[in-house]
């Protein structure tokens, strides 16, 4: 793919609108996290609703928020995919496709990410300077 001006500005608007809008499902999770009482969440590995729940804040948050400003993006994509198809097949395995549809969406996009690269407007870019 040839880097022109179009392609790094798509990139920059997918990455910042993608993270932007992930950051919006993982920071009510440190509520969550942090609230009184036991935590109560999904537990597809069998390693506690604790430890599942830190690592979905660890991918919405840590991770979307480094796709954003372009930092290991290919890296950091890795855990939203994970997270995402295990929204979508296991939190929502018994849900009809309409509650599927969305951490589907996501994990095309930031799979679209891992393979494009961050673009030229990124912290990632600054390296090869």
């Amino acid at each position: 793919m040839k880097n022109t001006l179009a392609n790094d500005l798509s990139l920059l608007i997918i990455r910042l609108g993608s993270g932007g809008m992930m950051l919006t499902h993982g920071l009510p999770k440190i509520n969550r996290f942090f609230g009184d009482g036991p935590v109560k969440f999904s537990d597809p590995f069998g390693l506690g609703p604790e430890i599942s729940l830190a690592l979905a804040i660890f991918a919405e948050v840590v991770c979307a928020t480094l796709v954003m400003v372009g930092f290991k993006v290919r890296l950091t994509t890795i855990p939203l995919m994970a997270t995402m198809l295990t929204a979508a097949f296991y939190a929502h395995w018994d849900d009809p496709f309409v509650k599927k549809e969305l951490p589907l969406l996501y994990f095309l996009v930031f799979l679209s990410i891992l393979i494009l690269g961050p673009g030229k407007y990124s912290i990632d870019s600054l390296k090869k300077l």
